[in-house]
Order: structure tokens, then sequence, then C-alpha cells
């Protein structure tokens, strides 16, 4: 799979039907390698390994009501109450972040409403600060760590 903008980890891989499949830590199980789901492993392990989540805060494919439709959060970060910290939104590393991709997380946290949101393509990172109360935002310089996070959610 294509180098990111991450430090280098070990995964686990396996071949099953010709496909190649990554083992996820937080979930238990292997899964379909992907390049989205190359970037998502990647960010779980820094989150993990660099920013010191806590791998039982983490939460992968959180189902989630956006007005009437279904929706999934690729991860989703809690702080130290259980609570809903940051939404992670994974794009695969041939996809540009745009506008859209601000826009579908930004639905996501309608819902959710939590204090940080972290968008990456495993090349380029972009983390803002929600403020509800004067319904800003402002862009961070990196990702927090846990403590930082709980300080912020």
């Amino acid at each position: 799979m294509q180098k990111l903008n991450l430090p280098e980890y070990d995964f686990k891989t396996r071949q099953k039907n010709g496909k190649t499949e990554i083992f996820d830590e937080v979930r238990k199980k292997y899964l379909i390698l992907t390049p989205e789901e190359w970037v998502r492993q990647n960010l779980i392990k820094y989150l993990i390994n660099d920013r010191e989540i806590p791998a039982g805060l983490i939460s992968i494919e959180k189902g989630l009501k956006v007005n009437t439709m279904n929706k999934r959060t690729d991860i989703l970060v809690h702080n130290k109450k259980g609570e809903p910290g940051m939404i992670v939104e994974c794009k695969a590393a041939s996809v540009k972040i745009d506008h859209k991709t601000f826009e579908q997380i930004a639905r996501y946290n309608m819902s959710l409403k939590v204090s940080l949101l972290l968008v990456s393509n495993g090349h380029t990172h972009y983390c803002c600060k929600i403020d509800h109360a004067k319904g800003s935002f402002s862009f961070l310089e990196s990702i927090p760590d846990f403590n930082t996070l709980c300080k912020l959610s």
C-alpha cells in the first residue's frame, strides 16, 4: 500500500479469497484492505500509539442518524467520560480533501455535537475545534493527544 504522512506501523495482513485483508485491532477482526481502510488503520494506530488515545475509547463505523438517514462515522473518539469527543473522516490517499468532505463531517456533527473534527486522506490532515456556542471553528496545528482532546471536548 501507499506510504502515508504518518509514522510507519506493522500490520497483520492475510490473503483470503484472492483479496488482502488487514487486522483491525479495535474491532478484533480482519477487513478487506481498500485504500480508505489503509488510511483508517494507519490513523487508528497513530491515535493509539502516538496520541495516546486508549483503544477502548475508539469506535469504528459508529452508526448515527442524520435527519432520517442512517450514516456511520469512520472513527469516533470518546473522552474520559465516555462522551463523543472527536469525529474522524478518512478518505483514500488518492482522494483530494475538499469542501464536500467538510460538509460530510459537519452533517455527522449535527447529531453528535463533538468539539473536534479530523479529516485525513493519509497525506493531509485537517483538525478543527468547533465552538458550538459561537457557531465558529478554528483549525489546530496538529492532531491533539488524549489529554488535550479531553480538555477541548
